[in-house]
């Protein structure tokens, strides 16, 4: 049933894509519109599987930046889009509102893309889109950084002080959380790496030049490939602190577990000592039990007997005990060589 809803679903707006358009202006000129999704695709020369990247109703795993003739299709984490020579679209899952994070974008990329060239020392239009993309896809990772940081560093902190399952527990929630985050920003290092080691890629993205019948050549990409430089530091950093974080998770969890296996273990050197106490009082018991099965033995007649058998059932429990003691000892004591 689940399978028919979700097919029936894709059928049904399987031809739709939505869509927000800036001009070469900077000017949005269509907000959250509807196009076809063949006539993207012949008009902005793609192919059907560039827009299964971007068309997904579910958040993309894996980050993506395609170098196409005359565009560039970019899917990082929260902004999924098509930058020409003269035009930004920003695609939208269909059916779906626009977040926070990307509505602030929008602004930023239009201001960019209106005042940019003054501002930022009249680079080309497709460099002002890219720098407004990257921009806000790294102060979305670091800002996600920071509260992973403080939530984690709050928690390791009160495990210093007092370690209870709920704090355990939790660290492992917020674990599991930061190792999601840290694959995310991995990734998303690893393609802009990847990019800057394709210098036909890098030379194909300018795509104002190609515009004008000038392409650059494959060793030409110096201000494109500072751009992407600048911005692999900025992840990488992102990707060290979290790694850094991530490392003092595992040394807390090691500690912890090294201290719950002290105290297990103190736990059962504890009941080792009341079960060599309890052989040795039984030990002397022995002793009783035999004397008291109602035989004729004619020691109790004897001046001595009682305190005779009192003394060597006394000294046999205290022998056992101090015996298994010093044999409990001895396996305590560990050294480096296992002497």
């Amino acid at each position: 049933m689940i399978l028919q809803r979700s097919l029936t679903h894709k059928s049904t707006n399987d031809n739709l894509v939505r869509c927000t358009i800036f001009d070469d202006k900077g000017d949005i000129s269509v907000v959250s519109g509807d196009f076809k999704r063949s006539e993207l695709l012949l008009k902005h020369g793609l192919l059907p599987r560039d827009l299964r990247k971007v068309e997904s109703p579910h958040a993309s795993i894996v980050p993506t930046i395609l170098v196409r003739k005359n565009s560039i299709l970019i899917n990082l984490v929260h902004i999924k889009a098509l930058v020409k020579s003269d035009m930004v679209i920003l695609f939208d899952v269909y059916g779906t509102n626009d977040s926070k994070t990307q509505s602030v974008f929008m602004y930023d990329l239009e201001h960019k893309l209106k005042h940019g060239s003054k501002i930022m020392g009249g680079i080309s239009y497709e460099m002002r889109a890219l720098e407004a993309i990257f921009i806000s896809v790294i102060s979305a990772l670091d800002a996600e950084m920071k509260v992973h940081i403080m939530v984690i560093n709050g928690i390791l902190a009160e495990l210093e002080e007092d370690i209870n399952r709920e704090k355990l527990r939790y660290l492992l929630i917020q674990s599991k959380k930061l190792t999601a985050f840290y694959q995310k920003a991995k990734l998303i290092r690893e393609v802009i790496d990847e990019l800057l080691e394709h210098d036909e890629d890098l030379a194909g993205m300018y795509l104002t030049a190609k515009a004008e019948g000038k392409p650059r050549a494959l060793n030409d990409h110096s201000e494109m490939e500072m751009l992407l430089e600048t911005y692999y530091k900025h992840c990488d950093e992102i990707v060290q602190t979290v790694g850094n974080l991530i490392s003092n998770i595992r040394n807390t969890e090691d500690i912890v577990n090294i201290i719950l296996d002290t105290n297990r273990n103190s736990l059962m050197l504890l009941d080792l000592r009341f079960q060599i106490g309890t052989l040795g009082l039984s030990s002397g018991t022995l002793i009783a039990s035999l004397y008291g099965m109602n035989l004729k033995n004619f020691i109790e007649e004897a001046q001595y007997g009682f305190i005779a058998i009192a003394g060597g059932a006394s000294f046999l429990s205290v022998f056992v005990i101090v015996h298994f003691l010093k044999s409990l000892t001895r396996l305590q004591r560990m050294t480096m060589t296992g002497d």
